[in-house]
């Protein structure tokens, strides 16, 4: 099976949205990887070393640590140590990761970039499952959604669908902004009727807060 990080989602990230010259939008962002991630209450995420909170149902686990699953659904140990915290339902294995990333000094954003990026990013999901499951392996896009996260005021989210040995599932990206931070959430929703994962992942993502240090 073929390893994959959650890069490929953005391949033209970092040349399309940053400027080699010009005046600076922003001050070089510092980032003190000494600070911890954060902190777990429940299933209340707080974060300590970027400014975001988030929440989960009860029957979900919150963690910072990367999950073993992960790297058996495809992931590249790599890339999941990118990402900063972790939600996923034990029994079905659908979930979540966050990421931040600091902005480049140039780098200029709007709902319009935020789209068109998320939008772009599909190539790259399809590559990859095609390459990994097969050139046959049926994939549904859905559209580029405009959403709403606290603290945000740019994002966008796609999504994929589509079924391994009988079982469907929906594979999303969020690429958002808020100052001076990127922000990346990726998910996997098992699709079986009777389990309220969906539901789940949008309580979850409706918890998402980027606190100001204002």
């Amino acid at each position: 099976m073929k390893k994959v990080s959650w890069r490929w989602l953005f391949p033209i990230l970092f040349m399309a949205l940053v400027g080699c010259t010009g005046i600076p939008v922003r001050e070089a962002v510092k980032v003190d990887m000494g600070t911890p991630v954060g902190k777990i209450e429940g299933n209340q995420f707080t974060g300590l070393r970027y400014p975001f909170n988030v929440s989960a149902p009860l029957n979900w686990k919150i963690t910072t640590e990367i999950p073993s699953f992960l790297e058996e659904l495809g992931y590249e140990k790599a890339g999941l140590e990118e990402s900063e915290v972790f939600i996923f339902n034990p029994g079905t294995q659908s979930n979540i990761q966050i990421d931040f990333v600091p902005a480049g000094r140039y780098s200029k954003f709007s709902q319009e970039s935020i789209e068109w990026l998320t939008t772009a990013a599909s190539g790259g999901l399809m590559e990859e499952l095609k390459e990994e499951h097969g050139k046959d392996l049926q994939i549904t896009l859905g559209p580029t959604d405009r959403i709403s996260l606290k603290g945000a005021p740019y994002a966008a989210e796609k999504y994929a669908t589509y079924a391994i040995q009988g079982v469907t599932w929906k594979r999303g990206w969020i690429y958002a902004f808020s100052e001076p931070y990127q922000i990346f959430i990726l998910y996997m929703i098992l699709e079986k009727e009777g389990t309220r994962d969906r539901q789940d992942m949008r309580t979850i993502l409706d918890s998402f807060e980027v606190i100001s240090k204002k």
